[in-house]
């Protein structure tokens, strides 16, 4: 029976993993922000799984067949748009800013970290606040879901693996860049970068 049961699950886990990591890895505010933090060596535990539960609940909201709420409520898509928009903005000019002083103060090693309430509603901001991420995680995983009939669950298990396994490498396998990120000048490259990608984002929220 068990084996039984795992061949029946196995093609409708697989299917969610490999499309969890297609939708996860494009370069976006949140990956940006989990990559910094690796880099800092700051509350990784903590913004890790902060992102992947994060994921994991809307994932299940998706695939427990709320994918229509912006058919139901159509003034959450356009507030969601243009709050995202705004915080990505701001975040963007605060990148920018990091990117123009420069200065020692951005090596890891000669700063104090910061906090972890802070951080985390950093994090929380740019996951709950990226219209994006219902489009992939609520929309296009609960439509896709919907193909596996009561293999449901076992698809929105390996999306929600594969963003666990993401986060978590990304967030603790940045160390390995650590070298590189020691000399004030990448790390103003980086923030350079971080504000364009913000910035390019909030715009193409603006615009729809």
């Amino acid at each position: 029976m068990t084996e039984l049961s795992t061949a029946a699950l196995l093609p409708a886990f697989l299917p969610g993993l490999f499309l969890g990591f297609s939708l996860i890895v494009a370069i976006g505010a949140q990956n940006a922000f989990v990559l910094r933090q690796g880099l800092r060596n700051e509350h990784v535990l903590a913004i890790c799984a902060t992102c992947a539960l994060s994921d994991a609940v809307l994932i299940l909201v998706g695939v427990g067949g709320f994918a229509t709420a912006g058919e139901r409520w159509p003034w959450l898509e356009p507030l969601m748009r243009y709050a995202g928009a705004a915080f990505l903005l701001v975040y963007g000019l605060r990148s920018a800013r990091s990117a123009w002083q420069g200065g020692s103060g951005l090596n890891p090693a000669d700063r104090e970290p910061g906090g972890l309430l802070p951080a985390l509603l950093t994090c929380l901001a740019l996951t709950w606040l990226n219209p994006h991420v219902y489009l992939d995680t609520v929309v296009l995983v609960g439509s896709v879901s919907a193909r596996f009939a009561e293999a449901r669950g076992a698809f929105a298990l390996g999306a929600m693996t594969a963003s666990f396994l993401f986060f978590f490498a990304l967030g603790y396998g940045a160390r390995l860049l650590r070298p590189l990120f020691a000399r004030p000048a990448a790390w103003r490259v980086m923030d350079g970068g971080i504000a364009l990608v913000m910035w390019a984002i909030a715009v193409g929220l603006l615009i729809g």
